[in-house]
Order: C-alpha cells, then structure tokens, then sequence
C-alpha cells in the first residue's frame, strides 16, 4: 500500500471532530480506468467498478486485489438491500440488476412505461426495502461506458422501485442529469446531484451543473426542491451521509463535507479526481474511495447512516 500525503482542508470547525487527527490516507490498488460504485459487503469486502474497463473488483484486507466480475456490463453505481444482496446500475443492460445469493445476476427492472431507460447510474435502498436510483444517459453517450443505443426515456428522471411489489414510479423530474443520491439519516431529506457539466456543447445540455438538490420527502413523494450546495472542482458524482447527517461528496479535488444546513465543513484531499465513496470497515468508520484509477481509504469519527 502507498502513503500518499494526507492533506485536510478545515473550513469550518464542526469538521474537525469528524475526522481522525492521526488518521493517514492510504491508496489500496492502482489500475483501473475510472474507478466508481463501492459498496462495502459484511464480510468485509470492498467491490467497486471499474467503468470503461466493463469490470467490477473487489478488494478484503490481506488479500490481493482481483476481478469480481468481468465482464460486467459497465455496471456503475452500487448498494446493498436488506438481505445483503448487491444492487447495481448497470448502463449496458439500461437496468437495475441484483446479485442471487447463488451469485448469480438478475434484472430486476428496465422499462418504465413501456420504454428502456437511459443508463441507472446510482442507486440507494430505503427503509422499507425500495430501491431509488438515477438515470442519467451516460451510457447511451459515452462509448466506453455501455453499449450505445437510442434514449427511449423522454427525460433524465429519479425512480422508486418497489422489488416485492413490482411498484415503479417517478419521484423527482424535471433535472437536467441526476446522478449520485442520498438520503439523510431518517429519510425526510432525498439528496440528489446533477452533474450536467460534464457534458458540454449544443448535442448535449447548455446547463453546466454540478450542485447537489435537497428534497423533502413526504409519503414516498419529493417535494420542496432546493439548492443545498454547488461542488467545485468537478462534480458531485457520488455522495453518502454519516449517521449525523453531514453528506461526504466526490469532487475534483477530494472528499467534501457539508453539513446538513449545507455549509461547507471542509475537504480530505485525494490526489486524483474522486467518483464515488461509501463507508465500511469493522466499525462502519472507514471512508473508503474510488477515485479515477485508484481505490483510497481513511479512518474517519462517524459511521455511514447507510452503506
């Protein structure tokens, strides 16, 4: 393992008890194309993807890291339902897939109304066992992140599906290219980033976002949107809440922390753009990273309020 050196940005005191004073950044591997979507198992695996490379790895301390599954049809990001089972986005498949206890795949879903969806990019389980996630076109207009094809879906929407029901429904419209979510630790807030500005020019979107919008929920329904926090540099990708409601986001440079009233706590720097992040470890303290072609972690004071 490499040591690169730890740097911490401190904008904001409330900061500094979420962090380690000693704690050291560590880069685990090195050689993935871009790095995204780690969910941490309880057996205490790290699998994450590997995006253009069509892979998923998978790192446990004192092991080598190895491929978990290739080809992986550039599945993106991941998350674990109630029984343990992984749930990804897979954008060559432009469905929702869950890993069997067998180890095998299964679509869950890959249509609304009658038509494919773009390319689910992240994903997040409820409470009550639903499953929200993304659909950003990602795949569809980037090559080497899926297989092509035609956008079916008329918009880029936020969905709420239902596994025990088959319930499928629309939670959030009208965002220009949702991508990374999140609740808060009692799931009356719905955190979601548009990252538009990763794509500009007239065949994309004239928007250039990279901010993070707060819903409130009420019954299943997202309501009340507003601006909780404009990311720079870069975007965030990929974001997750620890049990005191502070959202921890990939950007350009690191690991941002806002704090649930929005202001920004401050940042762990990370020497190459970050995707995506999760917590895990034995205590649920461990911030792990995927970030461009490394995999990072740190030890930070607080848990995940989900994984």
């Amino acid at each position: 393992m490499k040591t690169p050196e730890t740097r911490i940005e401190l904008a904001d005191e409330r900061l500094r008890p979420l962090l380690k004073e000693a704690a050291t950044l560590e880069c685990l591997w090195t050689g993935s194309t871009w790095g995204e979507g780690p969910v941490y198992l309880p057996d205490g695996r790290l699998v994450w993807s590997d995006i253009p490379g069509n892979r998923l790895m998978v790192w446990q301390e004192g092991q080598a890291v190895r491929e978990y599954l290739n080809p992986s049809h550039f599945q993106n990001g991941h998350a674990l339902d109630h029984q343990g089972r992984i749930i990804g986005c897979s954008h060559g498949e432009r469905a929702i897939v869950r890993q069997e206890h067998d180890g095998g795949w299964k679509v869950l879903v890959g249509e609304y109304g009658g038509k494919r969806f773009n390319s689910p990019n992240d994903v997040v389980v409820a409470r009550d066992g639903s499953i929200w996630f993304t659909d950003p076109p990602y795949g569809l207009i980037q090559p080497q992140e899926g297989y092509g094809g035609v956008q079916e879906q008329p918009g880029q929407e936020v969905y709420r599906f239902d596994p025990d029901t088959g319930d499928l429904r629309v939670v959030v419209r009208g965002m220009v290219c949702p991508n990374g979510l999140a609740f808060n630790p009692d799931e009356t807030v719905l955190y979601v980033g548009d990252t538009a500005g990763t794509h500009t020019g007239e065949q994309y979107w004239p928007e250039r976002h990279h901010h993070i919008l707060a819903y409130d929920l009420v019954d299943g329904v997202a309501t009340r949107a507003r601006l909780f926090a404009e990311v720079s540099p870069g975007f965030p990708d990929g974001f997750r809440v620890d049990v005191h409601g502070n959202l921890w986001t990939s950007s350009g440079s690191g690991v941002q922390v806002f704090a649930p009233d929005g202001t920004r706590l401050g940042e762990i720097k990370v020497p190459e753009v970050s995707g995506n992040l999760t917590f895990g470890g034995p205590a649920g303290t461990t911030l792990f990273i995927a970030a461009s072609t490394s995999l990072y972690r740190i030890e930070v004071n607080v848990r995940g309020a989900t994984a």
